[in-house]
């Protein structure tokens, strides 16, 4: 496991968080800007990657033909993953299971045994399980039931860690991987909303600007519509959003720094909506239930125990922001 450089104890030092992704360059585009801004703030950010993304297209035009991807795909997305941890300052956890791709039709008919989303549960799990028994993580963050979108692998991620924290608090469950843990909190990723882009749609054109988004309105507005997420928690991290870009970026092989996800919208989004939003999936703080209300959270450490049974204390915790208008 990759561990990023000592630093100083910072106000979160003592708190702990496991971000599961499913290939790399997916924890520099799913909540990445949160996860920097905790590991400035002193607590212990780790992200396990599922696959190795061997099965990525080169996405970057200035790279295409390169002899090193050519090469050796999964070696060239091991170094880009380094360096996009150092930029985060995260710490990196292989898994090791086989991008399994993303093929056009039906899953389990289409794709080749030896693949993530072809090993079974259980067996999937157990690595998971042996990271959170060892990291001790107090938060977990993953894919919804729907991979964020239908991904095989990311599909298969939410899976697997949802059964992977459940056994990790079992002790009658593989005790060869540990002492038991139990999870506080499990948040899934949920900051591409359309909810979101409506807003910063709205509001550049407040400003009198052209909105990015124009053309894809009604898209955006059946899928705020028809949306089974809860959007509970808004994390305010624009100071680390750069951040998040440079990590991005990092993955040379799959981002076009001129196109795409660096293209007109990624700036608006930037400037209006500085912010990543998370679904509490799981609660076992002891808290009481947070009403089913948008972005009434703030911090996905919010209300969790030290190792010392103590509460975070909430003068710790961020200040809530209110996003939706």
């Amino acid at each position: 496991m990759h561990k990023r450089e000592a630093r100083q104890p910072g106000p979160y030092a003592g708190l702990r968080l496991l971000a599961v992704h499913a290939h790399p360059d997916d924890e520099s585009s799913k909540g990445a800007a949160t996860t920097a801004k905790y590991a400035a703030l002193g607590a212990q950010v780790t992200v396990a990657t599922m696959t190795g993304g061997e099965a990525g297209d080169i996405l970057n035009p200035a790279l295409e033909g390169s002899p090193a991807a050519i090469r050796d795909i999964a070696g060239l997305r091991r170094e880009e993953m380094a360096a996009a941890a150092r930029v985060l300052g995260v710490d990196h956890a292989w898994v090791g299971y086989v991008d399994s791709g993303l093929p056009d039709g039906d899953f389990d008919e289409l794709l080749p045994k030896g693949v993530f989303y072809r090993v079974p549960d259980d067996v999937a799990a157990r690595p998971l399980v042996e990271l959170i028994r060892r990291l001790r993580p107090q938060v977990v963050t993953t894919y919804d039931e729907l991979g964020g979108y239908p991904h095989p692998d990311h599909i298969k991620a939410h899976i697997v860690t949802m059964l992977a924290v459940e056994r990790a608090a079992d002790p009658d469950a593989n005790p060869e991987l540990g002492e038991p843990w139990q999870v506080q909190k499990v948040y899934y990723n949920q900051d591409l909303s359309g909810r979101k882009f409506l807003a910063i749609h709205e509001r550049m054109l407040a400003d009198g600007l052209e909105s990015p988004f124009a053309e894809r309105l009604d898209w955006f507005a059946e899928r705020d519509r028809e949306r089974h997420t809860w959007l509970s928690t808004s994390v305010p991290c624009g100071e680390f959003i750069d951040v998040r870009d440079r990590a991005l970026l990092s993955h040379a092989t799959q981002i076009d720094p001129n196109g795409g996800f660096f293209a007109g919208h990624r700036e608006a989004a930037k400037k209006y909506w500085p912010y990543e939003e998370f679904e509490l999936a799981l609660d076992l703080t002891g808290r009481e239930p947070l009403p089913h209300e948008d972005f009434v959270e703030s911090d996905l450490f919010a209300d969790v125990l030290y190792d010392s049974g103590e509460r975070v204390p909430a003068d710790l915790l961020m200040v809530r922001q209110e996003v939706a208008g």
